[in-house]
């Protein structure tokens, strides 16, 4: 689907039936909506006494090293960070290293990493966050000359059962609070071996537009069953400062031991008078059993309405699938297609359907059954990609003393984390 570089766009799909006077998606005008990019300034190197002194020496070698630097930037301007809607006036955007002091009782400020979320990227991988926690406890804050100020703080909360929260968090802001970003890092551990690795990130820009975004990695051990359950999530929206637009997206992968995984997404997204929706799941049993379903519609302010639906089981080669198409006009005309299909695992394919405008089928035909009795990526690979997670050491857990379990909220088939552990971050932000 779209990126930031794109702007908001409607859903990667036209779900109007196939037919006279049915409305299709309606598309923004040409230039409606776009990205404000800008690129950020290459920071200034400065030069030791012993340095200046070769460049004044030779000054033909520096100028022209100087002239294939500045030929290298222009031609490596191709990936600019961009925000998420577009400017409706013209306004100097806030310099990176306005964020940054000269110096600092610790060192360097905390550098900004406010980039707008990016439709439909899933859940990102612990690379790319990047999370480094401290291992001693920071308190501090800074102003610029500019009147931008920065903080950062860390820190560790201890609790019962074992508990034990690593903490960050950093932001700044201009002077007049215009431009503002913040950043929040975890890790949550306790002697129940349930473990979580977290972030969240917010920003806002001069022009209105503001963004969130969290992430989380959790391992725990189910109560009922014993099994390792590893578990990802993602939660992200932006909303621009000068239309009525914005998105939201919220991703989830659960995984156990044993093959059991389940998968789904919930989206929603407007656009001035156009609104969308999405919703999609997998579930695999890790026995062979799969069931995968998708439901996405839109609407206008002017009340025409449509959408599209699937839904497939499968089981040892035998299963069925089944779907609707439709659409509604303000009026109250309505218009859908059904369809249906019944694998017997022989070979033979059972396909039916109808619509409301007299369409009809209903036939066996010679048909390979095709389907994913396995996820593509599984227990094995998240195990693989979480090793910062696996690597949280909890508290030392004293001899004799054995954590305390709470089975009266969880029933068999669900795997909640403990209570201890729900929230967030450690503290209130």
């Amino acid at each position: 689907m779209a990126a930031c570089s794109r702007g908001l766009v409607p859903p990667p799909f036209d779900l109007a039936p196939r037919r006279a006077g049915a409305a299709s998606w309606p598309r923004p005008s040409r230039g409606a909506i776009r990205c404000c990019c800008y690129a950020r300034p290459e920071p200034r190197r400065l030069l030791s006494p012993e340095r200046a002194e070769e460049r004044r020496v030779d000054g033909n070698k520096t100028t022209t090293a100087a002239a294939a630097a500045r030929g290298r930037r222009r031609g490596g301007l191709t990936n600019v960070p961009s925000l998420p809607f577009p400017s409706s006036r013209s306004r100097r955007q806030p310099k990176q290293q306005d964020f940054y002091p000269r110096c600092t009782p610790r060192g360097p400020a905390p550098q900004s990493r406010d980039t707008p979320p990016k439709r439909d990227t899933g859940i990102a991988s612990e690379k790319e966050w990047g999370i480094n926690l401290l291992d001693e406890s920071v308190k501090e804050s800074g102003t610029n000359e500019d009147g931008s100020t920065w903080y950062r703080e860390s820190g560790e909360d201890l609790g019962e059962n074992g508990y034990r929260c690593r903490w960050a968090r950093m932001g700044g802001q201009t002077q007049d609070g215009s431009t503002e970003w913040k950043e929040t890092w975890w890790e949550k551990s306790d002697w129940t071996g349930y473990k979580e690795l977290g972030a969240e990130k917010s920003g806002k820009n001069a022009e209105g537009d503001s963004w969130w975004e969290k992430w989380k990695e959790v391992l725990h051990q189910d109560e009922w069953s014993n099994l390792a359950r590893l578990e990802r999530s993602a939660e992200k929206q932006a909303k621009s400062g000068a239309e009525n637009a914005g998105w939201y997206e919220k991703w989830w992968e659960k995984y156990d031991a044993k093959g059991w995984t389940e998968k789904g997404a919930h989206k929603y997204g407007r656009l001035n008078e156009q609104s969308w929706w999405e919703r999609w799941g997998e579930h695999y049993d890790g026995r062979g059993s799969v069931l995968k379903w998708t439901d996405k519609w839109a609407e206008t302010d002017l009340g025409t309405r449509w959408g599209d639906k699937w839904e497939e089981k499968f089981f040892s080669g035998i299963g069925s699938r089944q779907g609707e198409t439709w659409h509604a006009s303000p009026g109250g005309d309505r218009w859908s297609r059904t369809w249906g299909e019944e694998h017997y695992g022989n070979g033979k394919v059972h396909k039916y359907g109808k619509s409301t405008t007299g369409e009809s089928w209903d036939l066996v035909v010679d048909e390979e059954t095709y389907y994913e009795a396995e996820p593509h990526y599984g227990w094995a690979d998240v195990v693989g990609d979480s090793t910062q997670l696996l690597s949280i050491q909890p508290v030392e857990r004293p001899p004799g003393v054995f954590p305390t379990i709470d089975f009266s909220s969880s029933p068999p088939g669900m795997m909640p984390p403990p209570s201890s552990m729900e929230g967030a971050v450690c503290r209130d932000f």
